[in-house]
């Protein structure tokens, strides 16, 4: 007597192949949805490290000149405090909008007393020439990326899932900003404002994603707090 065999007739079966090959799109659905989930939350963004002021201080800066002249960032705010944009690249069409948004509050900042500067990772080409329409401030260039550190975060692939990155290049677009891809731009930037002398840092806005603007509101609140340098208080 032969033994019994299990019965495999439901490989035949179509429906069979249908319905697992509907359970595996649903899957790959799922995780797919679950990735871009997950990209949209800060889970996944490095954390930025807060600069002492000890350490912007220090700082090397370079003029842009036919003849560049090197010194200490703490030139930029030590008498009257200062509002400091770390560009992540000037060619970017995001970074143009927000320098756009900084130059906006330069009436109130002139008003204030308070200077409004920009530093660059690195001269390509024309770039920050083609940046300066953008941003009236002066520009200076801090070739070892101190600004954006003490540890430097990057933005690669991600920012291309990131609903943030598409609703700012869509605000920026509509704003009728443009740009080009030379240079390089993972690395993110940010906004400072630094008080005279000691004071310290009164705010630092570290980019999360591209395009991720700072309040304008948070720096004017910052800059009413600066307190300009007399020569009694430089003195002491």
């Amino acid at each position: 007597m032969k033994p019994k065999t299990a019965d495999m007739s439901f490989l035949q079966d179509s429906s069979f192949f249908s319905m697992g090959m509907w359970s595996i799109g649903v899957g790959a659905f799922g995780a797919a949805a679950l990735a871009l989930l997950l990209a949209n939350t800060d889970m996944f963004l490095s954390k930025p490290q807060k600069a002492a002021l000890e350490y912007l201080e220090d700082i090397d800066l370079k003029t842009l000149e036919k003849e560049p002249r090197t010194f200490k960032a703490k030139e930029l705010w030590e008498k009257n405090g200062a509002v400091i944009m770390a560009v992540r690249r000037p060619g970017c069409f995001l970074c143009r909008a927000e320098a756009a948004d900084l130059m906006s509050l330069k009436p109130k900042l002139d008003e204030l007393g308070v200077p409004l500067y920009a530093v660059v990772k690195e001269k390509v080409k024309r770039e920050v020439e083609d940046f300066q329409p953008y941003f009236k401030g002066e520009i200076f260039l801090d070739e070892k990326k101190k600004f954006y550190g003490p540890e430097r975060r990057k933005m690669m692939l991600m920012g291309l899932v990131r609903l943030g990155v598409w609703y700012n290049s869509f605000r920026a677009w509509k704003g009728g900003f443009s740009g080009n891809f030379e240079g390089e731009g993972f690395i993110l930037g940010g906004v400072f404002v630094i008080g005279s002398g000691k004071q310290g840092v009164l705010l630092e806005h570290r980019e999360k994603e591209f395009g991720d603007r700072v309040n304008l509101l948070s720096v004017l609140e910052a800059v009413k707090k600066i307190k300009p340098q007399t020569p009694a208080s430089r003195q002491s």
